[in-house]
């Protein structure tokens, strides 16, 4: 009879722990169970050579257990990991769990590093110092975010220097993707210990050329996976866009928010107008541009994004003048691919890239993206995750 017993209590706690198991999982960290949502990814599948160089995942680590996952073919960020308003851990940031993926025709840029110039130049050509560059053209009639092999398909050299940092560098020549000089460039991720990701870029070139590099990461702060970002609640700190025109390309102008469903200088949820009318809505396919941002020199607070399913707020703090707002429209999720075997459908992420003005090498009244020999192009963007 004892026998008989222990075996139906063996049985009853076997059956509870695989239950368990199939719900959600317990991360254990330092003796201390924290739940969690995310996708474990396995090292593995992103281990191999590109190129002749080596390729592998990084992991950063802080002591709130927050934690990003970056990749250094492309620089590109996997995976966010940060606490939710249950202290529940929740992957934030689109990715794939396979290296494979990230490579595959017509992929999205998804969390990677650009340049070397960020966003469309038109025409794929600018002219500097009398002399006209032809670009590669990836984006119709333009180039988009450095042409057909940009930064987002390069191996990068990486150095983890400590639990929570992750060094990256390239050297781009002259002539690649059709920009003049040598460019050497370095990005340095930080996990900080209030749960920010702080990424400072740095270049320097031999000839004059054009710089303007940013992150193109996608989130969703209801987790990654989620069906919808409509449900977000935005603020950015700017009073005009830089109007566009059927291919994208800024027209030059300056078109003031106020009055249009472009202000967000309040609270306001993305959903709320995405679909209004408005011709610049219908160019984007809803909101894909430029926000000229109400800020001086030095980091900034600029945007500002809120899930009220999980309580997760993310700043924007950024030294650039611009910042792209891409409301994930091309986004088909077609494929299921994504993180866990999960698809990303259409408006199931966004971006928020900080950023010099699209066009700007051919758009004199824009803040100047040239970067002279003997300078040093540097500049620092973080996102901050909290709980509200």
């Amino acid at each position: 009879m004892k026998k008989a017993f222990l075996y139906l209590l063996g049985g009853i706690i076997i059956a509870v722990s695989s239950c368990n198991s199939n719900t959600q999982k317990t991360q254990q960290t330092d003796s201390v169970s924290v739940e969690s949502k995310a996708v474990e990814l396995d090292k593995a599948n992103f281990e191999t050579t590109i190129d002749g160089k080596q390729v592998k995942l990084y992991t950063l680590i802080n002591k709130n257990k927050a934690q990003v996952d970056i990749t250094n073919y492309g620089g590109r960020i996997v995976s966010i990991i940060v606490p939710d308003k249950n202290g529940v851990l929740t992957d934030v940031s689109l990715g794939y769990d396979k290296l494979e993926s990230f490579r595959k025709e017509g992929e999205g840029f998804f969390g990677a590093l650009i340049g070397r110039f960020g966003n469309r130049i038109g025409e794929g050509k600018f002219n500097l110092d009398g002399k006209v560059y032809q670009l590669e053209l990836n984006d119709g009639p333009n180039t988009l975010h450095g042409g057909n092999n940009g930064f987002y398909a390069k191996v990068w050299d990486a150095e983890q220097t400590a639990d929570n940092k992750l060094s990256l560098t390239y050297i781009s020549p002259d002539g690649e993707a059709g920009y003049p000089g040598t460019l050497q460039v370095k990005v340095v991720y930080t996990l900080t210990d209030d749960n920010a990701i702080q990424i400072v870029y740095e270049a320097t070139t031999d000839k004059k050329t054009v710089v303007n590099l940013t992150n193109h990461a996608y989130f969703n702060l209801n987790g990654e996976g989620d069906s919808t970002i409509l449900d977000h609640e935005l603020v950015i700190n700017a009073d005009a866009i830089t109007p566009v025109d059927d291919t994208l390309i800024p027209t030059g102008d300056l078109m003031a928010v106020k009055d249009t469903p472009f202000d967000f200088n309040k609270p306001t949820l993305i959903g709320e107008r995405i679909n209004d009318s408005h011709e610049q809505l219908q160019k984007g396919k809803g909101y894909d541009h430029n926000w000229v941002l109400n800020k001086g020199k030095g980091l900034q607070t600029v945007a500002t994004v809120y899930s009220a399913k999980t309580g997760i707020v993310m700043d924007v703090i950024t030294e650039e003048p611009g910042l792209q707002f891409y409301s994930g429209n091309f986004m088909k999720g077609d494929t299921n691919d994504g993180k866990g075997g999960k698809a990303y459908p259409y408006r199931s992420a966004f971006c928020l890239e900080t950023q010099h003005f699209p066009d700007s090498p051919n758009q004199p009244n824009f803040p100047s993206t040239i970067l002279k020999p003997g300078s040093v192009y540097k500049t620092t963007t973080v996102y901050k995750f909290s709980v509200r």
